[in-house]
């Protein structure tokens, strides 16, 4: 059988380039064990360049040729399939498969508005409501003046210590916590200075579940709940997430959780699986507050690095990550 030329994007340039390169590792392993898989695999840089391991230069031209930048002459080398390994822009954000989109290239995971919602906090809040799964209280603001102060005062009135997010960043990202009756200028300021949307959510102290949602055997499959445990006085930020000096935990299968908890989490999950198209792979993550279940956020290119919960929850979940990836290039 001829060998696929895949295409191994990395990087990109958000403010979770590094994670991404610590997940590509994980995906070149994996596909290091496939015989009919030639893995190709480039980073694009802080500055939108497209290079390899030794920083020569390629690009991607409409007829899915990858070649050397300054190459004259030679098409080289067809791309069959591509995976877009990074988290945040341009990949979760669907830039890059709007390019494969319009090239006629195959690719692995959730298509470009899909992407796009999901990335977006304030739509996925919406289109969560819309399918029927329930998430915490919250409004949103597009313009950075008085008129949108006020509006997070009279929210922060009625709910006491509230979230203050920018809608289009990811791990934890331009999030700020803010106490009953704080001033909340400054965290506009700054949510606004990284989004042109800002959300604000009433804030919750809950337990931290996800699910590994994902397609094996042309089944979708829904993990047993995973569960994140953060230091109480601490908010599951980046560096919490990534530092080698976190202090939070995490277990694969989370411990007393009922029948009945877990059985909406997979609902719930399932309900946006479809409704929003997702493809391939994600991992949705749900709060666990007084008894009751509400969506957290989406992704849509989970990591993949040594502490990370996708590759993790679909091995427990009885899969090997090695056949399941596999499966997906071969059909791509």
């Amino acid at each position: 059988m001829k060998k696929k030329n895949v295409l191994l994007l990395c990087g990109g340039g958000s403010s979770e380039h590094e994670v991404s390169l610590r997940s590509v590792k994980y995906y070149e392993d994996c596909m290091a064990q496939m015989p009919n898989v030639n893995t190709i695999k480039i980073e694009i840089d802080k500055q939108g360049q497209w290079v390899d391991a030794k920083g020569k230069r390629y690009l991607l031209d409409g007829k899915r040729y990858l070649r050397a930048f300054e190459q004259d002459g030679a098409p080289g080398t067809l791309i069959d399939v591509a995976i877009p390994c990074i988290h945040g822009s341009p990949g979760e954000t669907g830039d890059l498969q709007s390019y494969f989109e319009m090239i006629g290239l195959a690719y692995f995971g959730c298509n470009s508005e899909t992407s796009k919602m999901c990335f977006n906090k304030i739509t996925t809040k919406m289109w969560a409501t819309a399918l029927g799964v329930a998430n915490t209280p919250y409004i949103f603001v597009s313009e950075n003046n008085e008129e949108s102060a006020k509006k997070v005062e009279e929210f922060q009135k009625t709910h006491g210590d509230i979230v203050i997010k920018a809608s289009n960043q990811g791990s934890s990202v331009g999030c700020y916590m803010i106490e009953a009756g704080k001033d909340t200028r400054k965290a506009l300021n700054d949510a606004f200075a990284l989004s042109p949307f800002v959300l604000i959510e009433k804030r919750m102290r809950p337990r931290e579940l996800e699910v590994s949602a994902y397609e094996y055997d042309g089944k979708l499959q829904i993990s047993y709940p995973g569960e994140i445990v953060t230091p109480s006085s601490t908010f599951y930020t980046y560096e919490e997430k990534y530092s080698s000096a976190s202090e939070s935990k995490t277990f694969i299968r989370a411990e007393n959780v009922t029948p009945e908890q877990v059985k909406t989490i997979t609902d719930y999950a399932t309900k946006l699986y479809h409704g929003l198209k997702i493809r391939h792979l994600s991992r949705i993550d749900f709060f666990l507050d007084d008894g009751k279940i509400y969506l957290n956020e989406i992704n849509t290119f989970p990591g993949s690095t040594s502490i990370s919960m996708f590759p993790k929850m679909l091995e427990a979940n009885g899969h090997s990550f090695v056949s399941y990836l596999e499966q997906h290039i071969a059909s791509l």
